[in-house]
């Protein structure tokens, strides 16, 4: 069956029922950038009539060498004729999370910016990102947008559109920076509501992929903690240690009551798609509960 022909990757994922912890994508520090405009497979690279090819090939490079995460950004519905330059760096480890935003004058600009931030000022408001990639993938230009839709409408102000963020098959994605809580299916529920959670300091643990400063063994392990607790405070459940020997990962995260340690074994999924123009199938990791006790 070809790609034009077979279910979108989204569909197929809520067929299979994969389970979402534990695959926020990695990024302790995200340079967010505002292009207005159409976006090409590489919003950076291939998006001709908002910035020159090869300026963007340089701003990206200038932020992966500094190991941090690059994502395009407009605001959703009609935009301006008069495009804006408008700039958002993130970092996200716990304890110190900040963000900074800013403006320039044009995309020439954003090859100068300091990249700690420091060139614009502390943002008091979080940037809500849902992945409206359509070039990129199918699912969230279709999912994506609604989901953009539903939370602009009440939030306005922190909300936009994003390039790739990963995890096509789990569309609509979202990011909220400066925490770096990454959401799946997020138009599957209230995504509006999401947010109101996220202001008042809580999470839904049904839909958070994880947080992307961490690990990938600590975010199933939050997961399902949290699941058993009920636990939906952000700032609970921080990573103590993490051991990995041949066959699981023990992980210790900080409780109310003392120390949990969450036992995990890793697995391969079945082959699947992961994105709606995979050529080939294949196998993704998950984590599977082991134990779970007080340390």
């Amino acid at each position: 069956m070809t790609s034009a022909k077979r279910e979108p990757c989204s569909d197929q994922s809520l067929a299979r029922n994969d389970t979402m912890y534990g695959t926020a994508s990695a990024g302790h520090s995200w340079l967010m950038l505002e292009l207005a405009g159409p976006w090409g497979h590489s919003a950076f690279l291939d998006s001709a009539t908002v910035i020159d090819r090869e300026l963007g090939r340089a701003i990206a490079r200038r932020a992966e060498s500094e190991g941090m995460r690059i994502a395009a950004i407009r605001r959703p519905g009609r935009r301006s004729a008069t495009p804006r330059w408008r700039w958002f760096v993130a970092h996200c480890d716990e304890g110190s999370e900040v963000l900074h935003h800013g403006e320039v004058d044009d995309a020439r600009g954003y090859l100068d910016l300091a990249l700690d931030g420091s060139d614009g000022h502390v943002c008091t408001d979080p940037l809500v990102a849902v992945c409206a990639h359509g070039k990129h993938d199918q699912c969230c230009a279709v999912r994506g947008r609604s989901a953009t839709a539903a939370i602009a409408a009440e939030f306005p102000e922190f909300t936009w559109e994003c390039s790739h963020l990963g995890g096509d098959r789990f569309a609509a994605t979202m990011l909220v920076l400066p925490e770096g809580l990454c959401y799946g299916r997020v138009d599957s529920t209230d995504s509006a509501e999401l947010v109101r959670k996220y202001l008042d300091g809580r999470l839904d643990n049904r839909f958070l992929r994880g947080r992307t400063s961490l690990p990938h063994p600590v975010q199933a392990a939050q997961y399902f903690v949290r699941a058993a607790s009920g636990d939906d405070r952000i700032a609970a459940l921080s990573p103590i240690h993490v051991e990995r020997d041949d066959h699981t990962v023990r992980v210790v995260l900080s409780g109310d009551a003392g120390p949990v340690e969450v036992v995990l074994a890793e697995e391969l999924s079945e082959p699947l798609l992961s994105m709606c123009s995979a050529k080939a199938s294949g196998r993704v990791r998950t984590f599977v509960l082991v134990s779970m006790t007080p340390s």
